[in-house]
């Protein structure tokens, strides 16, 4: 095998894997869940309890 069809190959498989996410990221299956993904920045700040508000922080030292 030399080098050309080597770079031919690995081409094809690229193209494949690159087809694959697109095929992947479209689907219809996903939509739902791409949906609730983009309207995460609009969710209100009460609803994430692992996140501290208001919390002062001691740097005086």
């Amino acid at each position: 095998m030399d080098i050309g069809t080597f770079r031919g190959v690995m081409t094809l498989l690229i193209m494949i894997a690159f087809l694959g996410v697109v095929a992947w990221a479209f689907s219809r299956r996903r939509r739902d869940d791409f949906d609730e993904a983009s309207r995460l920045p609009f969710a209100d700040d009460d609803e994430a309890p692992d996140r501290v508000r208001d919390k002062p922080e001691d740097n005086d030292a």
